[in-house]
């Protein structure tokens, strides 16, 4: 059993012994007899410390905030920080804060200000510019298309602009006893601001002022024009101005104090680092929660085994408490369940923020000159009907089921069923061969030699030369699961007399900018990829027309389908700039409902989240909308406390 690296405390006990001095020998005096004292309880034996051992499947690629963080990284992030804000089941719950904001409470607010020339703003389409003749803009109350405004150049022009104001806990400090303020929040702003600083500068762009008011109050401003639904999570994540101040943010992502052994709040603090095998931490004696008896544990041990099997055998044999989802156990599930049942371990799991998806080539990067017949690839899907078509004939659900064992759903948009603002009367495709193949046959594609598993034939398709065979590229990386997907689909798509040429590419090759690589720069039929979220709110921004890669904008988007509707867009649009609440934001239910009818690219399934526990384990859930999978570590329990 795996505990050599815990450091083993030896406690001393103390033994107190008085020793009377000699005395000479002096006559004999008569002393009254004194009361007896009663005898002096015995101390309580001093508990053994507590360890907590998790295992990751790789190694923390760095612990700085602002870098690139992988999925090890912020599970021990989760140790060192708590909060500020977490996510449980799509809503946001204050760690550190006393509350989250809400227009309701007045702690957040929509004011009209008056903007003049030169002044920063957000415009009618969301970017950030200089307020000049000709700009279009929503006045103070505009949440549409039909009240937008040009400006003149004179007239006196009233936005709305939004602000928020945070309050902390009082007392909190950092885990060297140093007091956590509002400052500290503001450095993290100014760092995360900084040009060095990798990471989107979205919001921080939208910002005109972000300030500490006094010790606990933190206050947002956005610029004029820009109105955050999620306005009540822009609280910038604390870090330690008091040790971090001299150096530059470039230096922060190198440095050991800030990318190893980052100062935190939280329930732990990082001791030791054992490069490419184990972080030790220690409980935080510091932590705002101590006084409930929190954490659980005086040591949390994280063991490095990327091998699945391997960890499943730390687990089995006592080396592991808990094996943390970055330890890739999806392929394992069917042996968890069987070892589950066998009172070997628990199995968790929880579908993902990340979708997996087969992105459609509507219009491949060849066509944003215009479309040329004698050249370019033939419009095979410019045509909704036969988008619809396709989706039909794929055998969504088996692909989940196979690869992930039941435990996912098929999206019917790219919002998950249980999310609050799912639309549930999209239009659904289950899957259904024969009507996939009456489609393909109005539309032109025709079963020429009366087989239904062999390739069907142009005849009369509109953007394709006739007698073109009905096969299509079908790219995809090489991971096992995505191949056992794409075999599966290739099955189920040649019963409706579609023929897949299936190609297999390495990671890099595959997700490579554009314009050459395959996906980003759109050279593709059909492709197998997979886009995660962070946000709750809906992403319809990743199928609009701005979020098409092209030389234009550098090859930077993620509607990789090259799909364009400007019913979409303005939905969309319209839908991210309101406010819950408003009637504007009722457009999220209109955009789902026009991405189900288009397809703009076909939802496959929700990844999982798995992880696996001792037996006796408790206090570990894992929720879908969250990235944070060890959110809740200093509940984490397990043997007695646990016992039902």
């Amino acid at each position: 059993m795996f505990r050599s690296i815990s450091l083993i405390l030896t406690i001393a006990g103390l033994t107190l012994s008085a020793c009377a001095p000699q005395r000479a020998e002096t006559p004999a005096l008569t002393v009254a007899p004194t009361k007896t004292s009663a005898p002096l309880p015995s101390p309580s034996p001093t508990p053994a410390p507590r360890a907590l051992t998790i295992c990751l499947g790789e190694e923390p690629n760095t612990l700085y905030l602002y870098d690139r963080l992988n999925a090890a990284a912020r599970s021990v992030l989760s140790a060192v920080y708590d909060g500020p804000i977490d996510i449980r089941e799509y809503a946001y719950e204050a760690v550190i804060l006393e509350k989250v904001p809400s227009l309701e409470d007045d702690d957040a607010q929509v004011n009209s200000v008056r903007v003049s020339a030169g002044d920063d703003i957000v415009d009618a389409a969301g970017d950030v510019v200089s307020l000049t003749t000709g700009v279009k803009l929503r006045p103070s109350g505009c949440r549409n298309e039909s009240c937008e405004i040009i400006y003149d150049g004179a007239s006196d022009i009233h936005m709305d602009q939004m602000a928020v104001t945070f309050m902390m806990l009082e007392g909190l400090q950092w885990s060297d006893g140093e007091p956590l303020t509002a400052d500290d929040s503001l450095y993290s702003f100014e760092l995360a601001s900084h040009k060095d600083t990798p990471g989107s500068k979205f919001l921080i762009d939208r910002t005109q002022t972000y300030e500490a008011a006094d010790e606990r109050a933190v206050q947002w401003q956005g610029l004029p024009g820009y109105i955050d639904p999620e306005y009540y999570a822009n609280f910038w994540t604390p870090l330690p101005r008091h040790l971090w101040e001299g150096q530059s943010p470039a230096d922060l992502m190198r440095l050991d104090i800030s990318s190893r052994f980052p100062m935190g709040w939280g329930p732990y603090i990082l001791k030791e680092w054992n490069a490419g095998k184990s972080l030790h931490l220690t409980k935080n004696l510091n932590y705002f929660r101590a006084r409930n008896d929190l954490p659980n544990f005086d040591d949390l041990i994280f063991l490095i085994i990327p091998d699945a099997n391997a960890a499943l055998t730390a687990l089995t044999d006592g080396t592991c408490d808990a094996l943390d989802p970055s330890v890739r156990l999806d392929g394992q599930v069917g042996l968890l369940r069987e070892m589950q049942s066998q009172n070997q371990l628990q199995m968790l799991t929880a579908q993902s923020m990340t979708m997996e998806w087969l992105g459609i080539g509507i219009a491949p990067a060849s066509y944003d000159n215009g479309f040329q017949p004698q050249s370019d690839r033939p419009e095979f899907f410019s045509d909704v009907r036969m988008r619809q078509a396709l989706t039909l004939c794929l055998d969504r659900q088996k692909a989940a089921d196979t690869v992930l064992f039941g435990l996912s759903q098929v999206p019917d948009s790219y919002l998950p069923f249980d999310h609050p603002l799912h639309n549930g009367n999209v239009q659904r495709y289950e899957f259904n061969p024969r009507a996939g193949a009456q489609i393909l046959e109005n539309i032109g594609w025709l079963d020429a030699d009366n087989d239904p598993f062999t390739p069907r034939i142009a005849a009369g398709v509109t953007g394709v030369p006739t007698g073109t065979a009905l096969v299509l590229n079908y790219d995809v990386s090489s991971a096992t699961q995505r191949r056992q997907t794409a075999e599966i689909l290739q099955q189920s798509l040649s019963a409706c007399g579609v023929g897949l040429n299936l190609r297999f590419h390495t990671a890099s090759d595959f997700y490579a900018q554009g314009p050459s690589g395959l996906l980003f720069g759109r050279q593709f039929d059909l492709a197998e990829y997979a886009i995660g979220v962070n946000s709750l709110e809906p992403q319809c921004a990743w199928f609009t027309t701005p979020q098409i890669p092209k030389a234009t904008n550098s090859w930077v988007g993620v509607n990789v389908s090259g799909y364009q509707n400007s019913s979409f867009d303005t939905a969309c649009g319209q839908s991210l700039r309101s406010l819950p609440g408003e009637a504007e934001y009722a457009s999220h239910q209109e955009a789902q409902a026009l991405f189900a009818a288009e397809l703009p690219s076909i939802p496959l399934y929700l990844r999982l989240k798995v992880a696996a526990t001792r037996p006796d384990f408790c206090g570990f859930v894992l929720d879908a909308s969250s990235t944070f999978t060890l959110s809740d570590i200093e509940t984490f329990d397990y043997g007695f406390p646990c016992a039902p």
